[in-house]
């Protein structure tokens, strides 16, 4: 692949999750997590997922991963079952997870150095490109320690978008920062998605970043965690995470997940 083809990127790539259940098994208990989840994701689609602590969202997406594997049903991506982690689908997590001892220019890089097919001269631009583009570009030198938390979740998003994964798995990547940060970084993702068209699946507790964000989202409930509703937000981009659409999109967005809360706390009376 040429260092035009690598900055393109490959084409987005689709996912189907066929009936997927996951059991945790311990001595003293077993705790059923999923139960028979199916979805489709299109390719370049921007996909969250939103339900209560519990509801099985972070092991959905490391069975996507390749990171668990479950107890019943498959995924495929491009066609392919999904057996075990693969550079096409990267995780960028809570917390940036960067390595202190790098700079910002070293993280990047650092996940740039399995990457098959590009000499280390080419590595470096695609790390130079992948700062630029998420706005740090003045700062590829500086150290871990002395970056803010923000840009530290830029740092990590670089790093997860600088192999061009074909699908990029984002579990609550902003939830740790502070509003005015995560507020930027949704203008930033949203710019970035356009530029890149990345397929992203996105986890988060929070409905007003599940509507500023997603072409899709879908409502999980707990125990065990089960697709019970799927919304789809149609509003152009770039979206103001203080608009009013998108506080009406969240208010019903709120009233699902209290509506299945209160029909499942009924029914596991």
């Amino acid at each position: 692949m040429s260092l035009q083809e690598e900055l393109q990127g490959p084409p987005p790539a689709k996912l189907i999750v066929e009936h997927v259940s996951k059991w945790f098994r311990q001595k003293r208990q077993t705790v059923h997590a999923l139960d028979d989840i199916s979805l489709e994701v299109a390719e370049g689609e921007f996909i969250v997922i939103v339900g209560p602590s519990g509801c099985g969202k972070s092991t959905l997406l490391d069975i996507i991963a390749g990171l668990e594997k479950p107890d019943k049903g498959q995924v495929m991506a491009d066609n392919q079952p999904v057996l075990n982690p693969g550079r096409h689908r990267l995780v960028m997590f809570q917390e940036s997870a960067l390595f202190p001892w790098l700079n910002a220019f070293g993280n990047v890089m650092f996940g740039l150095k399995l990457k098959p097919g590009l000499r280390n001269s080419e590595r470096r631009e695609v790390a130079k490109f992948f700062l630029h583009l998420v706005g740090l570009e003045k700062f590829m030198e500086a150290n871990v320690h002395e970056l803010s938390g923000g840009m530290k979740q830029r740092v990590a998003l670089a790093r997860a978008l600088a192999p061009n994964p074909r699908v990029l798995l984002m579990d609550e990547p902003f939830a740790a920062l502070d509003a005015m940060t995560r507020e930027q970084l949704y203008g930033d993702i949203q710019r970035i998605w356009e530029k890149r068209r990345k397929t992203i699946i996105f986890v988060t507790h929070n409905v007003r970043e599940a509507a500023c964000l997603a072409d899709r989202v879908m409502i999980m409930s707990p125990t065990p965690g089960r697709i019970r509703e799927v919304f789809e937000v149609t509003l152009p981009r770039p979206r103001d995470f203080n608009s009013i659409q998108i506080a009406q999109h969240a208010s019903k967005l709120t009233a699902a997940l209290k509506g299945h809360a209160e029909h499942d706390a009924v029914t596991n009376a």
